[in-house]
């Protein structure tokens, strides 16, 4: 039997919607959530919407509910599929994972496989354009599935922030530790460990040095190896601009991708978030 793979994934993936629209990836919309409403992540609310209101209005977040996967899994359905792979960021920074593996128990008639990817952003983003690619190429959902594990150890985000206060605000790490981030003027490189949650990767004196490191880990990166690298901005302005000129300039990177990080991320993470996303190959 020919397999028909639908391919789904979160919108804390990051990947550009135009290039998800080419590349056939259905996109569930994780919620911002304010006093006056709840907004779907770039569908009715977008990213710098959201950076431009912080300090003064910070919302909370929170995962696609039941129903609408439910109606995804419905539409998928009705088009003739008959496989689904559902690509999702860490199950350790949200409960999309688990929501989608429960739906996917009431479609008896098709094979559903969810795919944690033990990350975020274009991290997870550049795992779901890799089986959206062999999805193209005609392979088998078994060996897709066995591809991205192979390649999730090879992809890798690195995220300076501006503040350690949203990551403290939200319980991600301890008041003790943000509050002496704050009075040395370290600012951390954030990284996801194996376990798919936050970990300081490194820290750097001042925010300039902090967005230098960033430069130095591609610089690292390409030295020996091909990446694909994504660039990404939550409310960081001509840093983020400076930033993309800089890295689009360096050898050995296959794709270069340019997008905003959500703002269901970057609630967690305050504005002036500048990140980088490596895939190597």
């Amino acid at each position: 039997m020919n397999e028909r793979i639908a391919l789904i994934t979160d919108s804390g993936c990051d990947i550009p919607q135009d290039l998800a629209a080419q590349l056939g990836i259905r996109v569930l919309p994780l919620k911002v959530i304010y006093p006056e409403g709840e907004y779907s992540d770039r569908v009715d609310i977008q990213p710098d919407e959201v950076y431009r209101n912080m300090p003064e209005k910070i919302p909370t977040t929170s995962m696609p509910s039941p129903q609408e996967i439910k109606n995804l899994f419905e539409k998928i359905r009705q088009e003739g599929f008959t496989h689904i792979l559902a690509v999702h960021l860490s199950s350790n920074l949200s409960g999309t994972y688990d929501a989608v593996k429960m739906v996917a128990k009431d479609f008896e008639d098709l094979v559903i496989k969810t795919v944690d990817t033990k990350t975020l952003s274009m991290a997870s983003g550049w795992m779901v354009i890799e089986a959206a690619r062999n999805i193209a190429s005609g392979l088998t959902l078994e060996k897709i599935v066995d591809n991205l594990q192979k390649i999730r150890p090879k992809t890798n985000g690195f995220y300076v922030l501006e503040t350690l206060e949203y990551l403290r605000r939200g319980g991600r790490i301890g008041a003790v530790a943000g509050m002496l981030g704050q009075f040395l003027h370290l600012k951390p490189i954030i990284s996801i460990d194996d376990d798919g949650k936050y970990f300081t990767y490194c820290k750097a004196k001042g925010r300039r040095k902090s967005i230098e490191k960033l430069v130095q880990i591609v610089e690292e990166k390409v030295k020996n190896n091909q990446i694909r690298l994504a660039v990404l901005n939550g409310g960081a302005g001509s840093e983020f601009e400076a930033l993309v000129q800089r890295l689009k300039e360096m050898p050995n990177i296959k794709d270069f991708v340019v997008s905003e990080i959500s703002p269901a991320l970057g609630v967690h993470t305050g504005p002036g978030l500048l990140a980088i996303c490596i895939q190597e190959i």
